[in-house]
């Protein structure tokens, strides 16, 4: 029986504003395009084994030695399936407080509201109003954006069923409803000796740090103040995490995919070769093509020839045609040829490479400055992108390359593929100059790597068919720049902001555009373009231009101000142990950022190695993830058409540890790197011998040096395979094993709590003593 009628008032008057905390709390306008900087909480006077401040996912097991060493902790939103919350499509019903930001959707809300009408019924009507609320609030906790704290997930004395309640709104549940506690949870302890005994429930229940257990949550603003938005550090460095979907590759240059629906991606390597992985992560083990004996590349570091630029036509599905860049020799004069390609019509997974056709043929003065960025816009034409020739401060002509309109070399280039060998754009800006070529489209670039098309705001469609490009420098800027018709990027005249060529800069009058941002040499020495995030899967990412530097490793973003139309420039921070202690998420990445790309979804990936020569395997290709949310279950979701494969698959196997691996080592284990999380990110190799792994600029004495001049050192090499003992020089990005299998999950109503199997035996006796002790005392 429940308890006096007395008490119903006093209930009342103590229920109702909790609830109306959560309302308040949790219903905000999550389409606020803000990011502030979020509070943080010092290490000290945490608890290690009761605190509410825990990794919540699976086999982790972390004292606060370990957290302090590694920096200061943000509040870190995580749901019961260790994934970040999301914002429901659909009107909650039941659990309505968290209908704008949870973990919940309408099927789990229902699921909750059946479940509270079961233990209603249970319960006299007369009771309905005095324990009504307390059941609802306990039951819609699993829908709070912290439902991975509240539940406590790797604290073995925490009970299975029921969240982590502050001690004095426990003390009052008991008080008023302690017979509704042997319908909220299936625990036998607690059924059988806290149901009379309050102070044997309220220390089962109470989490040691009280900012997380309910409903104390709802009023700490340094947990709360920017919930659901990019989370950042105390620098203001946004805080994402990364998956490793490949290794092994020789220089990745760049990852495309087909627009076919199939959702299967192509990863180039410099040496000319072409990989297909399929959705489910494996590779093919044939590959799509093989042109080793004809591209031009070669072992030395920072090599630029090589395989540049690949792109499948717009009708791709029906013509089964594509186009490659590439560097190659003819006669002792290197050579650019772009071509068209054909797949074969018995394998969709092969290339014909008998069916090449030539578009265009360019002989390159120099080795360096090879641009080859191939793309399709949304106006259905090839936009081509070459570098200046090559050397330092394109000296080729009076003007250089970039400023002549009457060569094709530094500049962007626009044609329609479908003509013979292809027609000029009627609209081209300079069709009718007889003193330019009619393919260009824009001039005045000096070598821009790595461009990418917007594919504009997903329910907005602005920004659609923006060319974005990372704009390498001479000496002193890095650009990202917007491709804008009929344009002059001031390449040599201008480099960044300021004169290059002092004469010409004010000699001529240039019709520049402004790139949109620029950064120094403390920041970094050769840009590598990315993409503006358009994708499903972390909708606070929708609009950020995300790019990186060769050089150091950095990886930077940029975000547009709608009402002045400038970019403002944020630092990303990778591998937070904080943020990015879940399920598959990697705390470092090689350090060599060489190209970004975008799957059919438009999900984003970015390649990096660790050793840039074209003939070393140890290039990476790794997918963003932002864990403060995630698109709602069932969002995201796709069927990719089959496609029949004929070549054997070969299964990805990881090779860089875990967040939570790593956290799961023995204490002997050096702790993560603080930068990890404090400071932009700039990954280190994994050994010594790779931290001697060659900057930008290579001297002469220590690197045979390629036959040309260069600046950037980004990608190339090959014409012979790497010597096994040169490879062993090189460091290894951590290991060669898979990551130890994760347990189910699942809500706290069923779930089962599960430790690392070779602790579950021991805990599970620890436990039952633990709850023991503490039934005797309490009783």
């Amino acid at each position: 029986m429940l308890s006096s009628v007395a008490v119903i008032n006093k209930t009342e008057r103590m229920n109702e504003p909790y609830y109306k905390e959560v309302q308040d709390f949790y219903i905000s306008d999550l389409k606020k395009p803000t990011l502030k900087e979020v509070n943080i909480w010092p290490c000290s006077g945490r608890s290690s084994s009761s605190s509410g401040v825990y990794f919540s996912c699976p086999h982790v097991c972390l004292c606060l030695s370990l957290l302090c060493l590694i920096g200061s902790l943000l509040g870190h939103p995580q749901c019961l399936d260790y994934r970040p919350p999301f914002q429901p499509p659909l009107h909650l019903a039941f659990c309505s407080a968290y209908e704008n930001f949870g973990c919940c959707d309408q099927e789990r809300d229902n699921s909750i509201a059946a479940k509270n009408w079961d233990i209603m019924d249970y319960i006299d009507p007369w009771w309905h109003k005095l324990c009504g609320t307390y059941i609802k609030d306990i039951l819609c906790q699993e829908c709070s954006p912290y439902a991975a704290h509240l539940y406590d997930a790797e604290n073995s004395q925490t009970p299975l069923n029921l969240p982590g309640l502050c001690f004095d709104y426990s003390s009052e549940f008991h008080f008023n409803c302690y017979s509704a506690i042997s319908l909220l949870t299936s625990d036998k302890h607690i059924q059988e000796r806290c149901k009379t005994n309050k102070t044997c429930f309220c220390n089962l229940l109470r989490l040691h740090n009280e900012d997380y257990c309910f409903p104390n949550v709802l009023k700490n603003t340094a947990l709360n103040r920017n919930l659901g938005w990019v989370v950042e550090d105390h620098k203001g460095c946004l805080q994402l995490c990364l998956t490793e979907v490949a290794n092994g590759l020789r220089n990745p240059v760049l990852m495309v995919h087909a627009n076919d629906r199939t959702h299967r991606v192509f990863v180039a390597e410099q040496v000319g070769v072409i990989w297909v992985y399929l959705p489910d992560g494996s590779r093919l083990e044939e590959p799509f093509l093989d042109i080793r004996s004809i591209v031009l590349a070669t072992p030395w570091i920072g090599d630029e020839r090589g395989f540049l630029g690949m792109a499948f036509h717009p009708k791709y599905k029906y013509n089964r045609k594509f186009y490659i860049y590439y560097l190659y020799m003819d006669r002792n004069v290197e050579k650019i040829r772009i071509s068209e390609l054909k797949v074969l019509a018995s394998d969709a997974n092969k290339a014909d490479p008998r069916s090449e056709r030539n578009l265009l043929v360019l002989e390159e003065p120099a080795a360096n400055h090879n641009s080859g960025q191939l793309l399709f816009s949304v106006d259905g034409y090839m936009y081509l992108f070459t570098g200046d020739g090559g050397k330092a401060g394109d000296p080729f002509g009076k003007f250089g390359n970039a400023q002549n309109k009457s060569t094709l070399l530094g500049k962007v280039l626009r044609i329609d593929v479908d003509g013979e060998p292809y027609r000029i754009p009627p609209d081209n800006p300079f069709v009718s100059d007889p003193k330019a070529r009619p393919e260009v489209y824009a001039y005045g670039v000096r070598n821009m790597w790595r461009c990418a098309v917007d594919r504009g705001d997903p329910v907005t469609k602005k920004g659609r068919g923006r060319i974005f490009c990372g704009h390498v420098g001479q000496n002193r800027f890095e650009e990202i720049d917007i491709t804008v018709k009929g344009r002059n990027y001031g390449w040599r005249a201008k480099e960044g902001f300021e004169c290059y060529d002092t004469k010409l800069c004010h000699n001529s009058s240039l019709d520049d555009i402004l790139l949109i941002f620029a950064y120094g040499r403390k920041v970094g020495k050769s840009v590598t373009g990315g993409y503006v995030y358009r994708g499903c899967e972390s909708p606070n990412l929708n609009g950020f231009y995300i790019f990186g530097d060769f050089t150091n490793g950095r990886l930077m973003a940029l975000q547009e101000d709608k009402k002045t139309n400038k970019w403002k420039k944020q630092d990303i921070c990778i591998g937070s142990t904080r943020a990015c202690a879940c399920p598959g998420m990697i705390s470092s990445y090689s350090k060599f950022i060489i190209s970004f790309a975008e799957d059919e979804a438009g999900e984003l990936y970015f390649m990096s190695t660790s050793y840039p020569s074209a003939y070393a395997p140890h290039g990476s290709l790794y997918k963003f993830i932002d864990p403060a949310r995630r698109a709602p279950p069932g969002k995201c979701k796709y069927k990719p058409v089959s496609v029949k494969t004929k070549s054997k698959q070969i299964p990805f196997v990881p090779r860089a540890k875990t967040v939570l691996e790593l956290l799961n080592e023995p204490s002997t284990t050096k702790p993560l790197k603080k930068s990890s999380t404090s400071t932009a990110a700039i990954p280190t190799v994994s050994s010594t011998k790779a931290k001697k792994t060659p900057s930008t600029k290579i001297k002469a004495s220590t690197v045979k040096p390629a036959p040309s001049g260069k600046k950037r050192q980004k990608i190339k090499a090959e014409a012979k395979p790497h010597k096994p003992k040169q490879e062993e020089k090189v460091a290894h990005i951590s290991r060669t094993t898979p990551a130890p299998p994760l347990p189910k999950k699942s809500f706290h109503l069923t779930r089962t709590k599960k430790l690392l199997p070779k602790k579950a035996a021991l805990a599970k006796e620890k436990l039952e003593k633990r709850n023991e002790s503490r039934l005797r005392s309490s009783s």
